[in-house]
C-alpha cells in the first residue's frame, strides 16, 4: 500500500470512493499507462530533468505536442487537435523545435 489510511481518509470526507488498481496492471488503466510509456520513450528519457519545475515544463511542452503535433495510429495517422496532414506537393516547409531540438514539427512555410 503506497498511500496511509489518512490519505483516503481526506478523499471519503469529500465523499470520493477511492478505486484501487493491482499493481502490475496496465489493462485496469491502459490509456494512462500508454502515454506515460509514450512520453518516457519520446521525452524524459532523453533528457536530464533538474527538478520538479523543470519537469512540468518539459511535459507541458510535450502534450502540447502530443495533442497538437504528432501523428495518433488510431487517428489515421493525424494529430487530435491541430492541423491535419500537410498535403504534397506543399512548396515549402519549415521545421520547429520543440524541447531543444529533441522533437521536430513541421508545418507549411506562411
Amino acid at each position: 500500500m503506497k498511500f496511509t489510511d489518512s490519505f483516503e481518509e481526506v478523499f471519503a470526507g469529500d465523499d470520493i470512493h477511492v478505486l484501487k488498481v493491482p499493481p502490475r496492471s496496465p489493462r485496469a488503466n491502459a490509456f494512462a499507462e500508454r502515454w506515460v510509456r509514450t512520453a518516457r520513450a519520446e521525452c524524459t528519457d532523453r533528457l536530464l530533468i533538474f527538478d520538479e519545475p523543470h519537469l512540468r515544463t518539459v511535459l507541458d511542452e510535450y502534450a502540447d505536442h502530443y495533442n497538437r503535433h504528432r501523428p495518433h495510429h488510431s487517428l489515421g495517422l493525424r494529430a487530435p487537435t491541430g492541423s491535419d496532414v500537410i498535403p504534397l506537393p506543399a512548396g515549402r516547409i519549415e521545421r520547429r523545435h520543440v524541447l531543444g531540438g529533441l522533437i521536430s514539427e513541421y508545418q507549411r512555410a506562411g
